[in-house]
């Protein structure tokens, strides 16, 4: 398999753990997010540790932009063997009230991109029986406590966000397991310190999640578990 993973939606907490996990192991690591400036300074850092990085800015929430990022991370590091989505989309927190362009834009990111990025890494993810990873995250369930839940505290839309990418991790998992292609997620239970979600009561370290995607990656087997 190519040891090149695509990190998209990169930033402190999960993303940057993730590339750090990976980059342990020998892979080229493709940072993806829209600040230039802030994926460049990561991309030193993990330079720094050794690991063979690059900054590919990128708005996540335009299919026909990621499909041109996925052809310059190939032709920097050649076929893509991994593709990490941790992108997510945080607007229309009130559904009732919310304009359609904001829900819009959550599904752009949370759906949309994904399916861009799988569809244009497609060829490498068949040819080098690759992996899809996603970050999911507790929202996305149906349960009436989690409703109440992302309803008080204003993020509805995220809510469907997550909720639509988990049943696309689903639905991509059965299509291209026959290919040989995994794809998996870890569904996060709570906020991840250090990142924005973090009010100073999070418990959840991102290495840990970071650790939950190798051995999935690793198992190739379930396709979504959760952690915390």
């Amino acid at each position: 398999m190519s040891r090149t993973i695509i990190v998209c939606g990169h930033g402190p907490g999960i993303s940057d753990a993730v590339a750090q996990r990976f980059g342990r192991e020998g892979f080229s690591v493709a940072l993806v997010a829209r600040n230039a400036e802030r994926l460049a300074g990561a991309a030193k850092a993990l330079a720094a540790s050794g690991v063979k990085a690059q900054a590919f800015p990128c708005d996540l929430a335009d299919p026909e932009a990621v499909a041109k990022l996925v052809g310059s991370v190939r032709q920097a590091f050649g076929p893509i063997g991994v593709l990490h989505w941790n992108a997510y989309g945080g607007g229309a927190g009130d559904l009732t009230v919310a304009p359609t362009a904001e829900l819009r834009a959550v599904l752009d990111i949370s759906v949309h991109g994904l399916l861009a990025a799988v569809r244009a890494a497609l060829p490498d993810l068949k040819s080098e029986q690759g992996a899809v990873l996603v970050t999911g995250g507790g929202l996305a369930f149906y349960d009436s406590a989690v409703d109440a839940m992302a309803t008080s505290w204003g993020v509805m839309g995220l809510a469907v966000g997550k909720a639509a990418q988990h049943k696309a991790v689903g639905l991509l998992s059965q299509k291209l397991s026959k290919d040989g292609v995994y794809v998996g997620e870890v569904v996060v239970m709570g906020a991840v310190k250090g990142t924005a979600f973090d009010s100073g009561n999070a418990t959840i370290e991102a290495s840990g999640i970071a650790q939950r995607f190798w051995e999935l990656f690793q198992a190739r087997g379930e396709t979504s578990v959760t952690f915390g």
